[in-house]
């Protein structure tokens, strides 16, 4: 019988000790097998929970879902510590330090006159803690692992930093007009194909920072409408007595426009 005393309210050091006993010998099969590899999808499912929970403006939903972030975080740390690397509490320490770094307008002699001026100073905070000489440096330090469309807007925003920008849209979207001719000479050619859809889907993204709209957010918009629609073509076809896979594109086409004027 492991040694665990059962309360009525437990604390961030109580969830260190059970994710320990869960991984030790002893403990949970499936815990102690995991490894930074296999919780790799979890922590990105997790996080996208929070941001669903941030969504729906849920307090509760948002709790649970921080708790289960929190519950990757401090498994991770326990995989370290194993390991001998660091620990938790060497995660705090490290935060707390960039915090206090990255703050000198707070915790230093730094002033500031609003929010845009501690941004300006958190980027060049940020490039001498991590080292980047120059602005490709900025660039390649975005993490790969960030969805697509915010990994390019990301980049773009730390390309305009060094100057390379247009001055407006119309120059974002020219580039975009640019990209859709040249995406269509290479389906007609049979070539490149892929190369150019990533770069009208990266053209697209700066136009989108432009318009100070999320990509992403656009994105999932827009696919939301799609199904909204999609659902209403399937509505008047099941209506009318037929499967969707019974009509042809046309009348498909039909439908759909009249799914957009309702």
């Amino acid at each position: 019988m492991i040694d665990f005393e059962k309360k009525d309210s437990y604390t961030v050091e109580d969830l260190r000790h059970i994710v320990s006993i869960l991984r030790a010998p002893g403990g949970c099969p499936w815990d102690g097998e995991q490894t930074h590899e296999s919780l790799r999808r979890g922590m990105m499912e997790e996080s996208y929970e929070v941001v669903e929970a941030i969504d729906q403006k849920s307090p509760e939903h948002l709790k649970e879902e921080l708790g289960d972030v929190l519950l990757q975080v401090v498994f991770h740390a326990d995989i370290e510590q194993d390991a001998g690397r660091f620990t938790l509490d060497d995660v705090a320490d490290g935060i707390c330090k960039k915090l206090i770094f990255r703050h000198p307008h707070v915790f230093g002699d730094v002033s500031v006159s609003g929010s845009e001026e501690v941004l300006v100073n958190w980027e060049e905070l940020k490039r001498e803690e991590k080292g980047q000489e120059s602005y490709t440096d900025t660039l390649t330090a975005v993490a790969r692992s960030l969805p697509a469309l915010w990994r390019a807007e990301k980049v773009q925003k730390k390309a305009k930093k060094a100057g390379f920008d247009w001055s407006d849209v119309s120059g974002a979207m020219d580039k975009l007009s640019e990209e859709l001719d040249e995406l269509k000479e290479a389906v007609a050619g049979g070539s490149n194909v892929s190369e150019e859809l990533g770069d009208l889907l990266f053209a697209a993204v700066n136009v989108s920072r432009f318009i100070d709209a999320d990509p992403e957010e656009v994105l999932t918009a827009a696919t939301d409408k799609f199904i909204s629609r999609f659902a209403q073509v399937e509505q008047f076809a099941r209506k009318a007595g037929h499967d969707m896979k019974e009509l042809s594109a046309a009348q498909l086409d039909e439908l759909w426009e009249q799914a957009k004027r309702t």
